[in-house]
């Protein structure tokens, strides 16, 4: 932010070097709870695509049916 000082601008880059690598939000990746697979993944049951058909067509995911119209 330009409208602060130069001061206060050198604290908050310090601020924001003290911090983790690792805690950026960016930088998190949904995986697959199972197999660790990095695409493909269902935020709602935290599974991969193949995990997630697997456990449908074995019925042990509630709620979920094979589609038909």
């Amino acid at each position: 932010d330009m409208t602060l000082s130069v001061d206060e601008r050198y604290q908050a880059r310090l601020k924001l070097q003290a911090m983790p690598r690792d805690s950026s939000p960016v930088r998190l990746r949904n995986r697959c709870a199972l197999t660790g697979r990095p695409r493909g993944t269902f935020k709602k049951f935290g599974l991969g695509r193949i995990k997630v058909r697997e456990f449908a067509m074995r019925g042990e995911i509630p709620g979920v049916v094979k589609a038909s119209w």
